[in-house]
């Protein structure tokens, strides 16, 4: 069920909050944000919490830049990211960004990453011009789970696997996942592959949680977010998601263990770069 603010108000009057999302500034959230941070302006005044709007008639600015009347269709995106891009829509330092993968018919919308990976990690993430979509897979109530093919230096012994479970604190930082399993353990009960699930996810998380107990992350790939999966998506490709498949993020598919490694073994093949 939708909050009643979802919907435009008689006479097109929009709340504050809603203009600036559905023009692809932010999340609704985010709007509060920065309208309590002095950030918008309605009309040559500074707006305040609750503020409504009519589209086309009110000058809106965030930041001192206008913000266009016409809201940007809802547009969601699977992408397959390669090493070497990073997860930002401005960085003067990195200018190879996931956003110059998009499609040129995409160009003059506003994309939102949904959830980054840093830039030496490769595969799914989900690109969105729905700012409450983004904050919805991002925010960690929705506990949306996340699969990742890990490929280390060293073999990795069936024995450690509880740890990386239960965590440990490294710089002041609390570091686990949810899940994790060998892929194609040898005789001796070690790999180098593993299988990790993770539902919330700091930066760098997972690196920083195996470099804390020794070992050395060559290959970090993410190959499936609820139950939508990067098979079928070539690198550096991207797929529009319809309604039904964007739901599907949110859904937990539960595999066996059995074939959720053969599956990440299978995809992994299919997806090298």
């Amino acid at each position: 069920m939708k909050d009643s603010f979802d919907q435009p108000a008689q006479g097109g009057v929009l709340r504050l909050q809603k203009f600036i999302a559905d023009a692809g500034i932010c999340s609704r959230r985010n709007a509060e944000a920065l309208i309590a941070q002095g950030e918008v302006w309605v009309n040559g005044r500074m707006a305040v919490a609750g503020q409504k709007v009519t589209p086309g008639v009110d000058k809106v600015t965030v930041s001192g830049k206008i913000v266009r009347t016409q809201p940007q269709p809802r547009i969601t995106l699977a992408v397959n990211k390669p090493r070497g891009l990073i997860c930002s829509n401005d960085d003067p330092h990195n200018p190879d960004t996931i956003f110059t993968l998009l499609p040129r018919e995409y160009n003059r919308f506003r994309f939102f990453c949904a959830g980054r990976l840093d830039k030496d990690s490769e595969g799914l993430v989900i690109l969105t011009t729905d700012g409450d979509l983004a904050h919805r897979l991002m925010h960690p109530s929705s506990e949306v789970i996340k699969r990742y093919h890990v490929t280390l230096k060293q073999p990795f012994p069936a024995s450690r696997l509880p740890r990386l479970v239960k965590g440990l604190t490294f710089e002041g930082e609390r570091l686990k996942v949810e899940r994790a399993a060998l892929i194609s353990p040898r005789a001796d009960g070690t790999a180098i592959d593993l299988d990790i699930h993770m539902h919330h996810g700091k930066k760098r998380e997972i690196r920083l949680l195996f470099s804390a107990l020794g070992y050395i992350v060559l290959r970090l790939r993410r190959y499936q977010i609820g139950a939508v999966r990067l098979k079928g998506i070539p690198l550096r490709g991207a797929k529009q998601l319809a309604s039904k498949e964007i739901e599907q993020l949110f859904r937990s598919p539960n595999t066996p263990h059995a074939e959720l490694q053969a599956t990440a073994q299978r995809d992994t093949k299919i997806h090298e770069d």
